[in-house]
């Protein structure tokens, strides 16, 4: 499958020549780099869109973990917005809502934030005035969670139509905010009566340019009214009247003069996007009388068939043209878009007629085949439903897993096909849970959560033949026989939790067992089948599930035994590392005990090799790496900064200079050095940045800039056999590949 291979066992000889400890750091000039791409194809939840009212071919999609896009019409490709956010930024990678201007096409607000527990870093409302290209943060006193539940409903970020100074902000937990200066400050709305808001709408035709609008909705998830509307500029709410007791999940003014919402409700949650939806419906209201009409196109049936609604649209161009999508509906039917020509008097729904194009997406066409047994359906989680004002043909939703976009929506309820293209070039939105390079076979590989993972020959293009298949749940882990890389393992969501490959990743057979397995331990621990790690000649396979001791195997997992001596783990944090020359010698760094362990014996056993190092807290970050071709050499990112043993049986020496260091991993030797060029996310003489050394870590050049941060790095892989190039996985934006040059 794959052609490349390298002189393993030369690279093997030349590691055991002696190693000298690293001298302190110096920091260098930023390098050359370019940045690219590595193509897989969307792989996450797609939550939200916007195309500007009056600028045409101006379109953002926003993601819950991995940023906001803008679509550059001409090249037909997405251009990520937010990987100039540094580490202690990345959580603004979690966007809950955006918002545009609609008198200024170049102003774009996003409401950011990861989570909402005390542990998570607080909100913040970034501000463009040049399309993303830069922007300004105000950190707010809350959190918001674009990773929450509820994410999905919106967009609860508004600019006033007829006065641009003043946005709304509706948070998850935490009531209405109010800004009068464009963004840069923000003061909440005392009055308002409740804690979760789900959406917001100015109607426009309450006031006038430079005059604020006076009316403006509001939805709520917290069961204290619904639907909320403010006569007063946001003054003063009250429930309106006639509404549903529904969680609204998107609404939006048609030129028809009418409001149309999508509602939905739980089982017993008052937020239900994108899951828990048991019941909802589509209606509409007259703005002028305030008379509401029920046009839901298909009813849930309680018990039955359970599901709600959530995305809604109205062409501006066309009158009473409606667009509209359930939500949660799984079984018998499932989820649908549905489009009216008629105020939603009478619906047509698409996944009769819809043809979804996976050609070009390999791992799209398996996860389709797996998921949906070969049928053509529309998608889950389809939260947001979006027609273009300038093109009435074009509609865009997103689902679980990208987006897809139409190209003639007009041919709906005609008995034509409606066509939609898997519209996500560079549109990376993968959660790379493991990456690696190999010296032979493959040129990288990746493990994804809920996407499985690939293995790439050419990094330019999709992988073709490298899918991880079956292309439907999470792979925690993959790794290769470091002297026989035509091995290589991986370990996946669901029974039998793990395969093997003996030719490079071209075809994969089960292990015929696992090892002793529950999703959730004696203490209540959630927890996942964990890494597993390939001894260097392939005799042996170490895996370690979560809060759990880790178990051995020597016949290719046809049976499992307890390893011995494995430390305590408590953070569901530990992975075992392969020595790249001696096989059957495995290392696990013992984070809270302040260890390295060792075994020799296949990992039957563990012994502490390495003492007296900081312990790492639960939250913090810390990798323990082997160096290929060279036996027994290890390094240890952490909080601390950068350790490194030559050789296994002495203490660890700190590099100085490092002062963090989050990855680490290495490359090719750079010409005319003999150690590995080392690759490390981290801070290095207090900045922040990807640093390559040749060095042995003596001193340090920065490849990348402050346009390029990336946030927080969840992988990285040196590439082996090419000089100065590495793979990086910012969390939620796949793998990028990093290269000198321009």
């Amino acid at each position: 499958m794959f052609g490349r291979w390298a002189d393993v066992a030369l690279m093997a000889v030349a590691g055991l020549a002696p190693v000298a400890m690293a001298a302190p750091a110096t920091a260098q000039t930023v390098a050359a780099y370019s940045w690219r791409t590595v193509p897989y194809g969307g792989g996450g939840f797609v939550d939200g869109f916007i195309y500007h009212p009056k600028e045409k071919n101006l379109l953002y999609a926003r993601t819950d973990v991995g940023g906001v896009y803008r679509f550059d019409f001409a090249a037909k490709r997405w251009i990520p917005l937010l990987d100039g956010l540094g580490r202690d930024d990345s959580d603004l990678k979690g966007v809950l809502s955006f918002a545009l201007d609609p008198n200024d096409p170049n102003r774009i607000y996003l409401a950011s934030g990861l989570y909402l527990g005390t542990w998570a870093r607080v909100g913040a409302v970034l501000r463009s005035s040049d399309r993303g290209a830069t922007w300004q943060k105000t950190d707010l006193p809350i959190r918001l969670g674009g990773n929450a539940d509820g994410r999905g409903s919106g967009e609860r970020l508004q600019v006033d139509p007829n006065a641009g100074n003043i946005l709304v902000l509706g948070s998850n937990q935490d009531g209405l905010w109010r800004s009068g200066d464009a963004g840069k400050t923000f003061a909440k709305a005392a009055s308002f009566p409740a804690s979760n808001v789900t959406l917001l709408v100015f109607d426009p035709s309450s006031g006038s340019q430079g005059t604020p609008s006076r009316t403006l909705y509001a939805g709520t998830g917290d069961g204290k009214g619904g639907l909320l509307v403010s006569r007063d500029g946001g003054a003063s709410f009250a429930a309106v009247d006639g509404a549903p007791k529904q969680v609204p999940q998107h609404a939006v003014i048609g030129a028809d003069g009418f409001l149309y919402v999508a509602f939905a409700a739980g089982d017993g949650k008052g937020v239900v996007n994108p899951s828990f939806a048991v019941d909802g419906g589509v209606w509409k209201m007259d703005l002028k009388t305030g008379h509401w009409t029920d046009i839901t196109p298909v009813k849930p049936i309680p018990g039955k068939e359970n599901f709600g609604y959530s995305g809604i649209d109205a062409d501006p161009s066309h009158p009473g043209s409606v667009i509209a999508s359930t939500l949660d509906r799984w079984w018998p039917n499932h989820d649908d878009v549905f489009v009216s020509h008629d105020g939603g008097a009478h619906w047509t729904g698409l996944e009769s007629q819809a043809s979804h194009d996976t050609a070009r997406h390999p791992w799209l066409a398996n996860n389709q085949q797996v998921a949906n047994h070969g049928k053509d359906l529309m998608g889950s989680w389809i939260s947001d439903v979006k027609i273009n004002p300038f093109n009435p043909d074009e509609m865009i939703y997103g689902t679980g897993y990208g987006l897809w976009m139409s190209r003639n929506l007009t041919a709906a309820g005609t008995g034509k096909p409606v066509a939609f293209d898997f519209a996500v070039d560079n549109f990376e939105e993968t959660a790379t849970l493991q990456l690696l390079s190999p010296s032979g076979g493959a040129t990288v590989m990746a493990a994804f959560g809920d996407v499985a993972g690939a293995a790439w020959d050419d990094v330019a293009k999709g992988p073709a033949t490298g899918i991880f298949a079956p292309n439907i749940e999470s792979n925690w882990s993959v790794d290769v026989a470091a002297l026989k890389p035509a091995f290589v393992a991986r370990s996946t969501d669901h029974a039998p939790h793990g395969y093997y490959s003996e030719d490079g990743g071209g075809s994969w057979t089960a292990f015929p067992s696992s090892p002793p397995f529950t999703p959730q331990d004696a203490k209540g621990n959630w927890r996942n089948i964990g890494p597993l790690a390939v001894s260097a000649a392939a005799s042996a396979i170490l895996w370690a599930p979560q809060y759990a001791t880790a178990y051995y195997s020597f016949d290719r997992g046809k049976s499992w035994t307890a390893a011995t001596g494995w430390p305590a783990d408590d953070a569901g944090k530990l992975v075992p590392v392969a020595d790249k020359v001696y096989d059957k010698v495995f290392y696990v760094h013992d984070r809270a005990g302040g260890k390295i362990l060792i075994s020799i014996d296949g990992g039957a056993s563990f012994k502490p090799v390495i003492a007296g190092l900081p312990a790492v807290q639960s939250w913090e970050s810390a990798q323990l790496a082997v160096v290929p071709g060279r036996a027994r050499d290890l390094w240890l990112a952490g909080p601390f900064g950068l350790l490194h043993s030559a050789e296994s049986a002495k203490p660890m020496s700190a590099v100085k200079g490092v002062d963090a260091a989050w990855l680490v991993t290495f490359g090719k030797t750079a010409p005319g050095q003999a150690y590995p060029a080392i690759f490390l996310s981290g801070k290095v003489r207090g900045q922040e940045g990807i640093w390559r050394s040749d060095d042995e870590g003596k001193s340090w050049t920065r490849i990348n800039d402050d346009v390029r941060r990336f946030g927080r790095l969840s992988a990285m892989a040196g590439d082996p056999l090419e000089y100065g190039t590495v793979y990086i996985a910012p969390d939620g934006r796949g793998v990028i590949k990093g290269r000198i040059g321009q």
